[in-house]
């Protein structure tokens, strides 16, 4: 198997805390990875580290996709790469229309690869396309980005983004926060029409609902920012049964 991100004895700190603590963790093309732990153990602080958010300093260790040190690269850099974080809480965006988003997110990567932009009506069918197995309104794409969004819209957009921009690894920061049954039901359909050989995905969730749509192959703990336990599918089942204590004393 193709390693697609490498972490070795990640450490990491913002404002001088450091919440990453030696962090391990390999993710090959083609897996689905699901991160559980309670609330405070790093797991947002990794994907926000991963993708370049400001403040987030790595103090130790490495963090590599395909290859590339991601500390070595720019925000922007590791988007075109292939990165892609899908946020817990997408953030409004006024005055900017949502199609007008999209177009300038697509191209603007596609130039940084060395890609031709995609012309006006490729880029409105493939947008419609992925709007259409996402049960997306039209009329959502004229309006600007995530404002008066009903929190099922939000998800369903952050999708939309991801289809239509194909990273090579999705990291997705607890999608189902706020979602009802019906909404998760959709965005999982969209995650996992985009499960491929060649991408690999992180799921960050508390909670066992998600992955009755979203299957992992694999399923790890995490306290006290580093992973203190991994195993199959079946593990999100006993931790919806037993909670997080063992793993919060064990990590002390």
């Amino acid at each position: 198997m193709t390693a697609l991100l490498e972490i070795k004895d990640l450490r990491a700190e913002i404002s001088g805390k450091q919440i990453l603590n030696g962090y391990d963790l390999v993710v090959n093309a083609g897996e689905i990875h699901a991160i559980m732990g309670p609330n405070g153990s790093g797991k947002s602080t990794l994907s926000y580290v991963l993708s370049g958010r400001p403040g987030y300093e790595i103090t130790g260790g490495q963090a590599l996709l395909n290859g590339a040190d991601l500390s070595e690269m720019t925000v922007d850099e590791r988007a075109a790469a292939g990165l892609f974080l899908a946020f817990q809480y997408p953030l409004e965006v006024p005055g900017v229309p949502t199609m007008t988003f999209l177009r300038a997110a697509l191209n603007s990567q596609r130039k940084k690869r060395g890609e031709e932009e995609l012309s006006s009506p490729e880029l409105l069918k493939r947008i419609r396309e992925a709007a259409k197995v996402l049960g997306m309104d039209p009329e959502m794409l004229r309006r600007a980005v995530n404002v008066g969004f009903s929190g099922g819209e939000k998800k369903r957009a952050e999708t939309l983004q991801m289809m239509l921009l194909e990273p090579k690894l999705c990291i997705l920061d607890e999608t189902d926060s706020g979602l009802d049954i019906d909404a998760l039901k959709v965005v999982a359909s969209g995650v996992n029409q985009m499960r491929s050989k060649d991408r690999g995905m992180i799921v960050i969730t508390h909670y066992q609902r998600l992955l009755d749509y979203i299957t992992p192959d694999v399923v790890h703990v995490q306290s006290a920012g580093r992973i203190v336990r991994t195993g199959g599918k079946e593990l999100a089942l006993e931790l919806e049964a037993t909670g997080y204590a063992q793993y919060q004393s064990e990590a002390a």
